[in-house]
């Protein structure tokens, strides 16, 4: 009788080779016989033959290969379809485990039944938290405060900031709204329920949507901090700073990231929020995405 797997870790990879290598190393340092796991890796029809490198670096692990870039929230889906465990790990390639991290995750998980996501402490190479990983939702009030820089003066003040719940003790365990796709442990039941990620999403925003239909469905979003990751932020989109020396993004690129992460902000109102505000206060909210995707395109131009 073949042996239940509780955990299957699926990476998506997109010309990330060296770190998805480095992810791997740190993936199989921190597996346990105590926590049966399954490593799949889908690769978004990277250039070169770089994953196939990969493949023979770590036999075990699954790979699949797309002959297009099918995007971040298909690629999954269709990992997801190949997996056998109890709960589903999303996991960037620009990312380190710790060595205990899946024992301490699926502990977590058995916990509490209702958990339908979870994440651990997901910081970036500066040692801040990387604040994508701890998110309340982006009402248009969340928003506001955010985009207008209240919640950075007021970083401890709950009415102002929502946005990245900045007032709550990061040391302890807690409820979140949202938690980033570079981190999202999901329970099989929660993600069965809601038909798994949403591919209207092509980059970004799948993670917010999930954890939105997440709670929707009664299910609770967690923020476990007794392990934690390190995340090598934007290394795909070459967008971040912190990994600029890393990534291997081209302009090209680098343009369809910017766009998707304004884009997404139009698809995700359009299906959660649309219906509670009338229809002038939305012409202002997209006018307000527009400006900020227009300032990010010059921005990325000069």
């Amino acid at each position: 009788m073949s042996k239940t797997i509780d955990l299957s870790i699926i990476i998506v990879n997109f010309n990330t080779p060296e770190l998805l290598k480095n992810c791997l190393n740190s993936v199989y340092s921190s597996i346990l016989d105590k926590v049966r796991i399954e490593i799949i890796v889908v690769d978004n029809s990277s250039s070169g033959n770089s994953v196939d490198r990969i493949k023979s670096t770590f036999p075990n692990l699954n790979l699949y290969k797309n002959k297009t870039n099918q995007g971040f929230a298909k690629a999954n889906n269709l990992a997801i379809c190949r997996s056998q465990g109890r709960y589903i790990l999303l996991l960037n390639p620009d990312t380190i485990v710790s060595s205990d991290t899946f024992s301490e995750m699926v502990r977590f998980m058995d916990s509490d039944g209702q958990i339908g996501v979870s994440t651990c402490l997901v910081k970036l190479v500066s040692g801040e938290i990387d604040d994508a990983s701890h998110r309340g939702f982006p009402t248009l009030w969340n928003a506001f405060c955010y985009f207008s820089g209240l919640a950075r003066v007021f970083p401890n003040n709950t009415v102002l900031n929502g946005y990245h719940l900045g007032y709550r003790d990061l040391d302890k365990a807690h409820e979140i709204d949202s938690c980033v796709g570079a981190f999202m442990m999901i329970r099989r039941e929660a993600g069965e329920k809601l038909n798994w990620l949403d591919e209207d999403y092509f980059w970004y925003g799948e993670d917010l949507d999930f954890c939105y239909r997440v709670k929707m469905a009664g299910f609770k979003v967690m923020y476990n901090p007794k392990t934690q990751i390190i995340h090598y932020k934007g290394a795909a989109s070459g967008l971040k700073t912190s990994s600029k020396t890393l990534t291997t993004a081209t302009s090209g690129t680098k343009l369809m990231a910017t766009r998707s992460r304004y884009e997404v902000m139009k698809i995700f109102y359009r299906k959660h929020y649309l219906h509670k505000y009338p229809s002038f206060i939305t012409s202002l909210v997209f006018l307000a995405i527009n400006i900020k995707k227009y300032l990010g395109l010059i921005k990325l131009k000069s």
